[in-house]
């Protein structure tokens, strides 16, 4: 079973099941884009999975394009989310994106990137889909976690699946910011309960297009 697959698999409950990382990743975007007026922003939401964040997109910005590479999470997000600035697209982001060029002006990117071995084209598309200053957020696990052996995993009948993930250092996501005109103007570390003893669940960076 490959990754898409797994998403499939795993969409029938993937809103229920206990899922710390979704719910903090969640918490996070929401505090790092309430600093921003949305109200006139075209967000593309990558990795929109069953939702958890374009419903609350949806209720801020003036038009957002969820995009996610999971038949099944589209069609779990589909059924909860029917408002008109609203709009849902099945696409791999691995592949030349087909959106036109400076189309948007905000770019969110969340639990994804540890999906992909190469985040410097993901960097790439999204500058060249992003208007000038537009903003490129990131919520991902924090590679602490990963060192750990932590990884994107589910229950299934035959036990638990774990997804294929690739690691990414901090200086990496900096790295593949520099290299496709971003700067960094926010970074933040998220923490189980607010625990700053503890190893960070979550990082978020907020770059902008230059």
């Amino acid at each position: 079973m490959n990754n898409q697959q797994a998403y499939n698999t795993w969409a029938g409950n993937y809103d229920t099941v206990i899922n710390k990382t979704r719910d903090l990743e969640a918490s996070a975007l929401r505090v790092t884009l309430s600093q921003i007026e949305l109200s006139h922003v075209k967000v593309l939401e990558i990795g929109c999975g069953t939702g958890k964040n374009t419903i609350w997109l949806s209720t801020k910005a003036r038009h957002i394009i969820g995009v996610d590479f999971s038949e099944e999470m589209l069609k779990q997000a589909k059924k909860k989310i029917i408002t008109g600035n609203v709009e849902f697209c099945q696409m791999d982001i691995k592949e030349k994106w087909t959106f036109s060029r400076e189309q948007f002006d905000l770019v969110t990117c969340s639990l994804i990137l540890e999906h992909i071995e190469d985040i410097d084209f993901v960097f790439n598309q999204a500058n060249s889909v992003l208007r000038g200053n537009g903003l490129f957020y990131i919520g991902e696990l924090h590679p602490f976690k990963q060192y750990q052996g932590s990884k994107a995993r589910f229950d299934t009948d035959k036990g638990v699946f774990e997804l294929d993930c690739f690691v990414h250092n901090i200086s990496d996501f900096f790295k593949a910011g520099k290299n496709n005109d971003f700067e960094c103007i926010d970074i933040k570390e998220w923490f189980d309960s607010n625990d700053k003893t503890t190893i960070p669940r979550l990082l978020t960076i907020l770059f902008k297009k230059k």
